[in-house]
């Protein structure tokens, strides 16, 4: 199969030759007619943060392989080649069947081990006060516990590989050098640390801020709180929701002006309301409403509840905004989070796996995905929310 479009970071036309789901050679395009062509080629997509889709959640005690096929698919089609689903606060129960269900369909099918590299456990170990807590169920929030984790980390084959919980909790500390030794990646999120807590997390092990600026409280001291000390942390990684709907235009410059370019993280964070189109549904036990632009909150407030959106509209929404290039958001939503969970890397190249985006770039559509190519079989990319 040959594939020909410009090379996402020196713009020259390219011809990419892939068989049996690997891409054999790069070289620069020639005569030959193409089987596909596109504007621009990059790698697939990853991201850290995904918690279903399409009216399913990963968090539930029914999911099952035909479901956890039905959200990567989904995936497929914005750009997102592999990611880590995310089980999020819930009784014990659900979280080992979420689990067990992950590493089923994992461990039965090549595709899917490609897709779900590993996996995301945030909660259930985070602050229990509103506002930090976010849309996690406060009957299920609890205190860190080393023999639960080891019970979720079995169920799921060894496959949890980020762990996002609040460190002021007691034994938190102690949870983050636990993971820290087994190599599980320590995130801090939806918490209500004092910054003193959250430099000593940063020394316990700690290495990613999970969606900062979210999961927070209304109001916050002005000097001395946890959302600028993790920002002016150097060496904490931050993931970020650049969606249009959980950070304004001018938090989203602050923290890409602010954070070294290697720090930066680009999550869609996408509920199981993403890619529903707009309407009220009842998920997570409670009321929500999708509106017209992909922004899910419960009904009659501004209160958020996850992502509507997938990660090909974070980029293009923060690429608009004018002060990142188009490869460095590539490079959030790909070789960075590949990189802090220990991945291998996606760079396009020949000898990679056959995992690449077809896409527009220009202005009013940054990131457009035209095709999706996984393996040997091209997925369409889907239109622009409105």
């Amino acid at each position: 199969m040959l594939v020909r479009a410009k090379h996402f970071q020196t713009g020259k036309p390219i011809d990419l030759h892939c068989q049996e789901g690997t891409v054999q050679d790069i070289l620069p395009a020639g005569e030959a007619p193409a089987d596909k062509e596109g504007e621009w080629v990059c790698p697939g997509l990853f991201d850290l943060q995904i918690n279903g889709g399409l009216g399913i959640p990963f968090s539930d005690a029914t999911l099952d392989t035909p479901k956890i096929i039905t959200v990567v698919e989904e995936c497929f089609s914005h750009g997102i080649t592999s990611l880590c689903p995310t089980l999020i606060t819930n009784s014990k129960e659900t979280l080992l069947h979420g689990f067990r269900a992950l590493r089923q369909a994992k461990d039965a099918d090549e595709n899917l081990s490609q897709a779900l590299p590993c996996f995301h456990l945030e909660g259930p170990f985070i602050s229990p006060q509103d506002g930090p807590r976010g849309a996690h169920a406060k009957k299920h929030v609890r205190l860190p516990d080393w023999k639960e984790f080891q019970e979720l980390q079995e169920a799921s084959g060894g496959n949890i590989r980020l762990v996002t919980l609040a460190p002021e909790l007691p034994g938190a500390m102690d949870f983050i050098r636990e993971l820290t030794l087994i190599g599980v990646v320590a995130a801090i999120g939806h918490t209500a640390a004092t910054p003193d807590c959250i430099r000593q997390a940063i020394k316990a092990g700690a290495k990613l801020s999970t969606h900062l600026g979210n999961g927070s409280h209304a109001v916050l001291p002005r000097h001395e709180n946890y959302l600028w000390e993790q920002l002016a942390a150097d060496n904490l990684l931050a993931s970020f929701i650049p969606d249009g709907h959980h950070l304004p235009p001018a938090i989203l410059r602050a923290i890409v002006r602010t954070k070294p370019r290697e720090k930066l993280v680009i999550t869609c964070d996408a509920g199981s309301l993403a890619g529903m189109p707009p309407g009220k549904y009842s998920t997570w036990g409670m009321e929500l409403e999708v509106l017209p632009r992909g922004k899910v909150v419960v009904p009659g407030t501004p209160f958020l509840a996850g992502s509507g959106l997938f990660t090909d509209e974070c980029l293009r929404h923060l690429i608009s905004l004018g002060d990142v290039s188009l490869d460095w958001a590539i490079s959030m939503a790909g070789a960075i989070p590949r990189k802090l969970l220990g991945l291998p890397g996606m760079d396009l190249e020949a000898g990679m796996p056959a995992r690449l985006v077809l896409f527009q770039s220009h202005l009013g559509s940054e990131f457009q995905v035209q095709a999706t190519l996984v393996g040997e079989r091209w997925y369409s990319g889907k239109p622009r929310t409105p």
